[in-house]
């Protein structure tokens, strides 16, 4: 693998954290884009919730309100893409930050973000799950393993 753009996948959990440093002592002093995913939209379905499944009608939807939560969580996903470059910049890589709207699932953004950056490799952390929610749930490393045509780090978690 030559010394080309790491991408780092990163949400602010101490195992996405871990993967920084420990994918810094073994690609660094490498360029590298920590991507924060973030769930475009989302203020709006959460809208419609509390009466999903029920024999109601949904809730009224005040798309100002909506509007003004979904761009609260595009900052905050800029905010935890500033300090994940940060702390990618301070573990040794030559790091900026990126926010992604999802379009699909972390795993797919990731591997496509990685793909149009022409990046040597991924790292992602994993986190514990237990095996029921690993089943219902699925993976965002696993993802990652399964579609990325590049090397990809995968950093478990402490505990």
């Amino acid at each position: 693998m030559d010394a080309g753009l790491v991408v780092i996948g990163f949400d602010g959990t101490p195992a996405s954290e871990r993967a920084v440093r420990e994918a810094a002592g073994l690609l660094a002093p490498r360029q590298a884009l920590v991507v924060v995913v973030w769930e475009a939209g989302q203020a709006y379905g959460m809208a419609t919730l509390p009466t999903v499944g029920m024999d109601m009608p949904p809730a009224g939807l005040d798309v100002r309100v909506a509007a003004e939560v979904d761009q609260a969580m595009y900052e905050s996903a800029q905010q935890l893409a500033r300090q994940g470059a940060a702390l990618a910049k301070e573990a040794g890589f030559d790091a900026d930050g990126l926010v992604v709207a999802d379009e699909v699932s972390v795993a797919d953004t990731l591997v496509r973000v990685a793909g149009e950056h022409a990046a040597q490799a991924i790292v992602v952390g994993a986190h514990s799950h237990s095996a029921v929610s690993e089943l219902l749930l699925g993976s965002t490393s696993r993802g990652v393993l399964k579609h990325a045509r590049c090397p990809v780090v995968v950093v478990r978690d402490a505990g």
